[in-house]
């Protein structure tokens, strides 16, 4: 009878005790969030509550197992893998009490600064940031697990005896991962580019929207995802259209017959930026800037806030101001003229028209 009543009190024991602490600390959370509702902290905690009760639960089962006289012939190696759920239940959770610890400071950062651009470099750098906390965690975990082994301990003093070899080989074989690892922690502290900002690469236009220790992902504008290694941002040239202020001034050209009436074209285009929400008011003009021998090029610039509503308002010029000349001055449209030319006026002194030459 007390080989069954044992094990039950021992193993049953440290479940339910996992279970009261657990919720315990649940409600104390709770409690917390509801009195501070500005700070998101505690509901982030909350999310912890897993591998918090996964350490519970491995610590006591870890120190009270040998109480249960279960299994005592697999006892060893039964004491050696709650062990090793006790080091990766505990690294899971530094992990997400790190990231509830990151993402509330984030939070508030935002609440407080209205700039989008400061904004975004701290979002960038913090995802940075917490990417580098969680490889350090799981690397020192992974080694926890592998010193309880004792094989793995004997094997200790020969691989520190050929770091020194091993880290100038691994040096060489990830010399490109290692460039993109530093070029990462350059592009989170150095402000190049951040998540959100609006680049063309490649001639790609489009957003960033991941950055990572070795790659960068640009979401276009066709929602499509292109992902480029980040030492790519630090070795060439790119447009980043955030940088700075994110006003821009974009321009749209149209091709017209040399009779267009221009000043006509800039009263229209005046019309079209007022009824358009995305222009923001600083500038406009229309200004010829090149003539062919059957067009002319005709140039409109406007400005607006941001690039999203620069290429809305490009767009609506371009197909208003063709649309309006299609109705209203069709003979201002490019064609090919298909009439017989002007015959050349008449020579002064003899009032004759010069006779052509002959090309011989």
């Amino acid at each position: 009878m007390e080989n069954l009543v044992r094990p039950v009190i021992v193993i049953g024991g440290s479940v339910l005790l996992t279970l009261v602490i657990g919720w315990a600390t649940d409600r104390l959370l709770r409690k917390a969030d509801e009195r501070d509702h500005d700070s998101p902290l505690w509901e982030l905690l909350r999310r912890g509550r897993i591998p918090y009760q996964l350490v519970l639960c491995a610590a006591l089962l870890r120190g009270s197992y040998d109480q249960a006289k279960v299994l005592e012939p697999h006892q060893v190696g039964i004491g050696r893998a709650l062990t090793l759920v006790l080091i990766g239940s505990a690294a899971w959770l530094v992990i997400r009490i790190a990231a509830a610890i990151v993402e509330a400071t984030y939070s508030r950062y935002a609440r407080a600064h209205r700039d989008p651009a400061r904004v975004r470099r701290v979002r960038t750098q913090v995802e940075l940031i917490m990417r580098v906390v969680s490889a350090i965690v799981i690397v020192v975990a992974i080694a926890a697990m592998l010193l309880t082994f004792p094989a793995m301990r004997a094997a200790g003093a020969s691989l520190l005896a050929s770091a020194g070899v091993l880290g100038i080989v691994a040096g060489v074989a990830a010399q490109s991962t290692l460039s993109n690892m530093f070029a990462g922690l350059q592009i989170a502290f150095g402000d190049m580019v951040r998540i959100g900002d609006t680049v063309v690469v490649d001639g790609e236009w489009g957003t960033v929207d991941e950055i990572t220790l070795t790659f960068l992902t640009v979401r276009t504008w066709d929602e499509r995802r292109i992902t480029m290694p980040v030492s790519y941002f630090t070795s060439k040239p790119f447009e980043n259209w955030s940088r700075g202020t994110p006003e821009m001034t974009g321009t749209v050209f149209w091709h017209v017959d040399h009779s267009a009436p221009l000043d006509a074209m800039r009263e229209k285009l005046r019309d079209i930026l007022r009824e358009s929400p995305t222009w923001d008011g600083r500038a406009y003009g229309l200004v010829m800037t090149d003539s062919t021998p059957n067009t002319v090029q005709v140039r409109a610039l406007m400005t607006a806030k941001d690039a999203d509503d620069i290429w809305t308002v490009r767009v609506t010029v371009r197909e208003r101001m063709i649309a309006w000349l299609a109705a209203e001055h069709p003979y201002a449209l490019p064609r090919v003229n298909t009439s017989e030319a002007v015959p050349r006026p008449a020579d002064p002194v003899n009032g004759r028209a010069p006779r052509p030459r002959s090309p011989g």
